[in-house]
């Protein structure tokens, strides 16, 4: 792909104001003037590959090529990509970046991600980027601005497998504390998601499901390994989640 040339949208999963939206498009600016802009009304994180098909959407025009929309992440590409941009596809759909990881487990719930996968499924390359954070401190949003610009030339240079999408996780340090970038695969945590039981102001119980308690993993060469070790992990991912090497022997048991 030549890079004067691209064409890029850009959406996420925490709303169309979201600081790190605005950090993505800058990241996008970085590699070319053709930057589109469609992402949801407000925050729909955890949203995963879910369509609004019961009720119609809404799209507020916000600038010539910024849009929102009362949807899912997964709603605004298809709605960018069938009815908002004009002329050619988007040679990229960038999706991000997010308000915190999206490492290992998280890519099944993610809408960051999901966003990612509805443009692969436009035959679209696509990228995910997610920003960790630990603590009450401000997003390092230069971090990911310092690495995400060079990530996405290199990636503009590959020719991508049909079905493919790429998930980027940025550390919690300054940019000048990472230590490069490296190539990884889907991690898995040692723990699970924390449900937290309470009580309401009438007295009444409730569950509520938080986040996974720990980052860690058991293996160091894995997103989640990377990242702890203060890298930003690049994991290509694919459309097709068949367990091809199972495949013979359910034959064998089911035919």
């Amino acid at each position: 792909m030549a890079e004067g040339g691209l064409r890029i949208l850009c959406t996420n999963d925490d709303g169309i104001n979201a600081p790190g939206l605005a950090s993505l498009v800058r990241i996008a600016q970085e590699i070319t003037d053709d930057v589109w802009v469609v992402a949801p009304e407000t925050e729909q994180s955890a949203t995963s590959h879910s369509l609004t098909l019961r009720h119609p959407l809404r799209v507020r025009r916000l600038d010539e090529r910024r849009f929102s929309i009362d949807g899912t992440p997964t709603d605004s590409v298809v709605v960018a990509l069938r009815k908002l941009i004009d002329g050619r596809r988007p040679d990229f759909v960038l999706s991000g970046v997010n308000h915190g990881a999206n490492l290992g487990e998280d890519i099944t719930y993610s809408g960051t991600v999901a966003a990612a996968m509805e443009g692969a499924l436009f035959g679209v390359p696509a990228i995910a980027f997610s920003l960790m954070r630990r603590g009450d401190h401000e997003h390092r949003w230069p971090t990911a601005e310092a690495f995400a610009p060079d990530v996405l030339r290199r990636l503009s240079e590959i020719d991508w497998p049909q079905g493919m999408l790429v998930n980027v996780n940025f550390p919690d340090l300054p940019a000048e504390k990472v230590k490069g970038v490296r190539v990884c695969h889907q991690g898995r945590r040692d723990v699970q998601t924390e449900v937290v039981e309470g009580h309401d102001p009438g007295g009444r119980p409730y569950l509520w499901i938080g986040d996974f308690s720990t980052d860690q993993g058991v293996d160091p060469k894995s997103d989640l390994g990377v990242v702890e070790a203060g890298y930003v992990a690049v994991t290509p991912l694919h459309l097709d989640l068949t367990q091809k090497d199972y495949l013979e022997t359910l034959e064998a048991h089911l035919s």
